[in-house]
């Protein structure tokens, strides 16, 4: 039945009758009352505890959001999933509720928030569709609050959060103290916000496919098979795989689901799903394909290629059983940290769980090793791809920028848009782009843009100037996508202007030259873009790649992306003296050089790192995080620079006044033992399985005396329980022999090695006589629990970082 209904009052009854009947309930508010979430708190517990798939978006615009109002949301029940939009003072006025079952749905779009006010007796208009009346509509308005509700900006509602948010909103409202009596008047400027823009419908660009005869295994993707095979052998079920771009991800990925009978392909741009599947069926012609996105649902295939978006609806991802998968692949693996795959992986139990991506980058993600248990089977990146022939070299350029980027405001994770527009709009910086490309480019060019209006203006410049270029974009504006690539391969256009639209998903590998017009606010997208050039074609010697270099951040981050790692310790590298692969050039202009040596001298002490990295971390989790959740979590590359700067992790709590009053006096009284777990010497992992063997007895005896071959069960299953274990550290000519448990001779391996060589390097704080194993001082019974808890946490810390991360 179709229906479309005007609402004006009482909005609140519907939607609190939808509420207690629906199995999917997603609302997104501009801002959320006390009074509103009074209103709803019942019907949204029952539907909590029923099972229901809830999901609140809202916003921090002008603060008008009370704490109180979040404070009830999270009050309610732990199954609400409640995100708050930073928008940074950028308008955000979304009002939406969304209502679906199986088959049925009803979606309100107008002008109620959710407030008491708003939802019962307030002056509001809203319009209310059913799923039958326009279905694409309806699933389009649930894709894009699922982009919306996961997007960069927003963070989770916990108790971190909403703590941070009261102290934004008192001292927001100090400052505007009549907001309230100005807010009308501010909600009707009716500005948009850039930061969230989207495509248009996309066009899908797939390069021409071969006979099946024709496509096998080629470069990287020969080792990377192989060594896929060795983690199945070795017991692995999930893997991680990263490879420059051009080297064929998607395609290896093809090969390697010959060994699987049910294969889930997950992407978050539907270019990708499209162009996964045509490689899938040229490798595998005898199997069922199908897409299951917002407008295509086939269910019934062999491999599906699925898009996270829907995929992470609980309405769809229950249409699949948890096992229904024997692998499930996550392309641009880079993604998977964000909260749109958290529920997908954690649904799915596949045999494997293999992770594909160019740009593993922890300045940009939290740590995607942890999605795989640390594992990468294979990695390669654009140097060592070139290196083999594989990739095309490159011929660098850093032109100076003298844009002030310092004067610009920061928003999150990019630049204020606007504001970062007003500065690139120049005719001189247009002046000084024309000549370095002039100077420069070979024949096809890509130019990567921060905005819409850069991209149109600088286009519009070059063409008066007596070139032919396109400007491509995801507005109204911009000409198809499929005939701007096919006029650049052509040679009928000089130059694509774009957007954002070739970071991912689609390759032209005729285009020689590279043009920068943008600061590189993600090394992750950067790197994508640079390998849209150095694919291989026929007549392109190398890849010309031209970058405007300013004083923005990761400027400097971003030159060891084109350096080679030196083999000799007493080289100094840098810009000056690079090591890069034979066939390439790193030039810089003498400004440029003179920005980067400055900039690198102003990066933040590292203490101050730190500290930043935890409380990122800890805001994230909404709680005080592990050592292990503060390296895998947050963006820190050296694991061990809370020893190195504070003696031990728990040190580093100390020092940012992380730890109570009864956490403070047991750090002063055992600082010298917990200095001793982080830094004891680890050739291999026998301390630290020892250890945790004295841990597994309980936060009550973990203390007490261990003999040898009291501590000989745990450690032998350690070792067996986990080929990877057993391959590294228990198959010399010595262990070996043990595999087949016999107490006595492990017992003899524990004192000879772990129990003797702990004793002997800890200054007294731990004892080794008759095969026993004591610790030099004595645990107040106050203390047991903190203390236990404390070295637990270095202790797994060491063996994850000796296993995975090393």
């Amino acid at each position: 039945m179709r229906k479309i209904e005007l609402y004006t009052s009482h909005l609140g009854e519907e939607v609190v009758r939808y509420i207690e009947r629906s199995s999917t309930i997603y609302i997104l508010t501009s801002f959320i009352m006390r009074s509103g979430v009074r209103l709803l708190q019942s019907a949204l517990q029952q539907a909590a505890e029923r099972g229901a798939d809830i999901k609140i978006c809202t916003g921090d615009y002008l603060y008008i959001t009370q704490p109180e109002g979040l404070e009830g949301l999270l009050g309610i029940h732990s199954n609400l999933e409640v995100r708050i939009f930073q928008s940074e003072g950028v308008s955000f006025h979304p009002k939406a509720y969304i209502f679906a079952e199986e088959k049925e749905g009803m979606l309100f779009v107008g002008s109620s928030n959710l407030s008491k006010s708003a939802l019962r007796n307030g002056v509001e208009w809203s319009l209310g569709m059913n799923r039958g009346a326009e279905e694409a509509t309806f699933e389009k308005a649930v894709e894009e609050f699922m982009r919306l509700h996961n997007h960069d900006n927003t963070v989770s509602l916990n108790e971190e959060t909403l703590k941070s948010y009261k102290q934004k909103y008192s001292a927001y409202h100090q400052k505007h103290p009549n907001l309230v009596r100005n807010w009308t008047d501010a909600e009707e400027q009716n500005l948009m916000l850039p930061s969230v823009e989207k495509e248009k419908e996309p066009e899908f660009v797939v390069e021409p496919s071969r006979s099946y005869d024709e496509i096998q295994p080629r470069f990287a993707q020969i080792g990377a098979l192989r060594e896929l095979e060795v983690a199945l052998e070795e017991g692995f079920d999930k893997s991680l795989v990263i490879m420059a771009t051009g080297l064929g991800k998607t395609y290896l990925t093809a090969f390697f689901g010959k060994r699987f009978q049910r294969i889930l392909f997950v992407a978050h741009r539907e270019e990708i799903l499209y162009q996964a599947q045509q490689s899938f069926q040229n490798v595998h012609r005898e199997k069922t394909t199908g897409i299951y996105n917002g407008r295509v649902k086939e269910r019934d295939v062999d491999f599906l290629f699925a898009s996270i978006y829907t995929l992470n609806q609980k309405r769809h991802l229950q249409q699949f059983a948890p096992d229904q998968f024997d692998l499930i692949v996550i392309d641009e693996f880079h993604h998977a940290a964000a909260n749109s795959y958290k529920n997908v992986l954690a649904y799915f139990n596949p045999q494997f769980l293999l992770g594909i991506t160019a740009t593993p980058y922890r300045n940009d993600n939290r740590d995607i090793f942890a999605l795989c248990d640390g594992k990468v089977a294979y990695q390669i990146d654009f140097l060592e791809a070139i290196q083999h022939q594989w990739l095309a070299p490159f011929h660098y350029y850093g032109v100076y920028d003298d844009t002030d980027y310092s004067q610009i405001r920061w928003i999150g994770t990019q630049y204020d848009q606007e504001e970062l527009t007003a500065a690139q709009i120049r005719e001189e910086l247009f002046e000084k782009t024309l000549e370095a490309w002039r100077k420069h480019r070979q024949s096809r060019t890509l130019v990567f843009c921060s905005s819409i209006r850069q991209a149109q203006a600088l286009s519009t410049f070059f063409n008066h100037s007596g070139h032919k270029t396109v400007a491509l974009h995801s507005g109204p504006s911009s000409p198809s996508r499929a005939k701007a690539i096919q006029q650049l391969k052509d040679s009928e256009i000089e130059a694509i202007f774009t957007v954002d639209l070739f970071n991912e998903g689609v390759d032209i590998p005729s285009v020689d030259t590279l043009l920068f017009v943008r600061p590189t606010e993600s090394l992750t997208v950067f790197t994508q873009q640079v390998g849209r050039g150095l694919r291989l074609n026929a007549g392109k010697e190398y890849c010309v790649i031209i970058d405007l270099i300013g004083n923005y951040r990761n400027a400097d981050v971003k030159m060891s992306l084109f350096q080679l790692p030196s083999d000799k310790p007493n080289v100094r590298q840098d810009i000056k003296n690079p090591i890069v692969p034979e066939g390439c050039v790193l030039d810089f202009e003498l400004a440029a050089v003179s920005l980067l040596e400055e900039m690198a001298l102003k990066k933040a002490p590292r203490k101050e790192q730190l500290r930043d990295n935890y409380f990122k971390v800890k805001q994230d989790l909404g709680r005080r995080p592990t050592y292990t959740e503060v390296y895998q979590d947050g963006f820190i590359d050296k694991y061990d620079m809370y020893r190195q700067e504070f003696k031990s992790y728990i040190g580093f709590l100390h020092w940012i006044d992380e730890l109570d009053e009864k956490e403070k006096v047991a750090f002063k009284l055992y600082e010298k033992w917990l200095r001793e777990v982080e830094s004891t010497g680890m050739a291999k992992s026998y301390k630290m399985v020892l250890l945790h063997a004295m841990l597994e007895r309980g936060l009550n005896k973990w203390f007490l005396p261990i003999t040898s071959r009291e501590a000989a069960p745990y450690f032998h299953q350690y070792y067996m329980e986990k080929k990877y274990r057993r391959d590294k550290d228990f198959s010399d000519s010595k262990t070996k022999k043990l595999w087949e448990y016999d107490e006595e001779k492990v017992g003899k391996l524990i004192a000879d090695m772990p129990m003797a060589k702990l004793s002997g390097s800890s200054n007294g704080l731990v004892l080794f006589e008759d095969n026993t194993l004591r610790l030099g001082f004595d645990v107040l019974p106050e203390y047991q629990g903190i203390l236990w808890n404390w070295t637990k946490e270095i202790c797994e810390y060491r063996l994850r970082y000796y296993f995975f991360w090393r």
